[in-house]
């Protein structure tokens, strides 16, 4: 129709025809041209009747996206601001400090430890205390603004118009866990310690809300993940060893002592070497190449040395102990696909295999050829594309494990061999019904740790003495020595120069 409507206008003999009939000349118009005249009316007529029913139809759909949260219906929000101007009031000068900020935490309707946030979002920084008009101003804005608890937090820990968490930002929110949380006063007699466990659960949050590994958590990221939760558990739980999927300064604990047993020169970088000797050799040369490839980091200073740093070894420990996350699968995916496609294939699965050949032949083991292996890992995975596994078909299948370790890992290889096809298919079934193999790795290795540090201490005193976690680590570690800040570890997951930052001066 609107072709029709296009060569009407392009010929001169009708255009000019139309014009004498529109100022009332009586001619008679050629049949040539009436078809066409009647077919161009009853399009603008077709046109005129589409235009009036599209407003009704897009007024008809309701909004359903809502990135800052769905708005609540009948919110009064003066009547919540009267309540935090009645907290306020019971303060000199209507001004409070950090120690006070929970108070009116509880006022915002907001779990505890939101306490930090609310403080450096309205100014406290600057000051060391917060207005009542400073607070009510920021609070107000973020009511009208802001819809649910994933907006409001990132919100207030974000920079300035930034839709986004990096890094450095949950770095006040959890000096303040450190510094006031009940489980973790011992940590006020090491504050070298701070910057350790504080970077230990930064690579944790990121490694499990940051999905799209981005180094940039949205609010999006925020919603779909348990760390609010976690955050308001804080509150009622009076051990943070019990929050073991973020705050556990046990976990924190068994990933310093392991990432210190390798750096030997306790420069808190690692080499490849230096990886080669965790666990007794049991990681393949191949596979800590593609680590300290760059494949799974992001610092490409770092990178560019050939050194991993402490906040990498949190990722990697992790991910080598529990490769049954999606994080952890799509880890160990990157690092296997040498060519970056996005597929596994059967170039790349003999590259590595090759060494874990090598491996057994060294301790007296026939080796089964790659082709009977690689039928028995297809069998397995049932990729969708014949000899193509690709990432969804690893998270689909639910042994990825058996997977990873059967091309890189050989104690880990053998003790598969070693189980009842059985049990692998039901512990299959079973998966996410019970603890994490990361967080039985972790509590197998604290028990472990205190275990040899109080028998150390036994023998070197003579007398059994009550064994606190943090002395241990003093002993052992000698943190007498130069205090290092917290972002001279190299940030995997963001593109920022870290190195820059100034931990003591800011959080201390």
């Amino acid at each position: 129709m609107r072709m029709k409507e296009l060569s009407l206008r392009q010929d001169p003999d009708l255009r000019k025809e139309l014009a004498l009939l529109a100022r009332g000349c009586d001619f008679v118009l050629p049949s040539r041209f009436k078809k066409r005249l009647r077919a161009f009316q009853q399009g603008q007529a077709q046109l005129k009747k589409e235009e009036a029913v599209s407003p009704a139809l897009s007024e008809s759909i309701p909004k359903f996206y809502f990135p800052r949260g769905r708005p609540k219906a009948n919110i009064n929000i003066d009547n919540l601001i009267s309540k935090i101007e009645k907290i306020f009031s019971q303060f000199p000068s209507e001004r409070v400090t950090i120690e006070d900020m929970g108070k009116v935490a509880k006022a915002c309707e907001c779990p505890l430890y939101w306490k930090a946030p609310l403080f450096f979002a309205s100014g406290g920084d600057r000051r060391g205390y917060v207005s009542v008009h400073k607070f009510v101003a920021m609070w107000r804005k973020v009511l009208q603004n802001c819809h649910d608890d994933a907006s409001k937090f990132l919100h207030l820990l974000a920079k300035p118009g930034c839709p986004y968490l990096e890094q450095e930002d949950f770095i006040p929110f959890l000096q303040d866990v450190v510094d006031s949380h009940a489980s973790l006063a011992f940590l006020k007699e090491a504050s070298d310690f701070h910057s350790r466990y504080i970077t230990t659960v930064i690579q944790r949050i990121f490694y499990n809300v940051n999905r799209s590994w981005t180094g940039k958590i949205t609010c999006s990221e925020l919603r779909r993940s348990s760390f609010l939760q976690n955050v308001a558990l804080l509150e009622e739980e009076d051990d943070v060893n019990q929050l073991t999927e973020y705050f556990s300064y046990e976990h924190f604990y068994v990933i310093y002592c392991k990432f210190w047993e390798l750096d030997t020169d306790h420069d808190l970088y690692i080499d490849q070497r230096d990886m080669a000797r965790h666990n007794d050799q049991a990681i393949s040369h191949r596979m800590i190449e593609r680590i300290f490839s760059g494949t799974v980091t992001r610092d490409r200073k770092v990178h560019k040395e050939g050194r991993l740093s402490y906040a990498d070894f949190v990722w990697f420990l992790i991910s080598e102990e529990d490769k049954k996350s999606e994080t952890s699968i799509e880890y160990w995916f990157r690092c296997m696909d040498v060519d970056g496609d996005g597929v596994l294939s059967m170039y790349e699965l003999q590259y590595f295999y090759q060494e874990q050949c090598q491996k057994l032949e060294a301790m007296a083991i026939e080796p089964l050829p790659f082709e009977d292996c690689l039928c028995q890992m297809l069998d397995l995975v049932r990729p969708e594309s014949p000899g193509k596994i690709t990432l969804r078909d690893l998270k689909r299948c639910k042994l990825a494990h058996i997977f990873f370790d059967t091309f890189f890992n050989i104690e880990k290889y053998l003790d598969h061999e070693q189980r009842d096809p059985f049990m692998v298919a039901k512990d299959a079934e079973s998966l996410g019904q019970e603890i994490s193999d990361w967080e039985r790795y972790a509590a197998e290795e604290y028990d472990i740790l205190v275990a040899e540090e109080a028998a150390n201490e036994q023998y070197n005193d003579g007398y059994d003495n009550p064994l606190v976690p943090i002395d241990c680590i003093s002993a052992e570690f000698d943190l007498c020595g130069e205090k290092r800040h917290l972002f001279e570890f190299a940030n995997p997951h963001c593109n920022l120069d870290l190195d820059e930052y100034k931990y003591a001066d800011s959080f201390e």
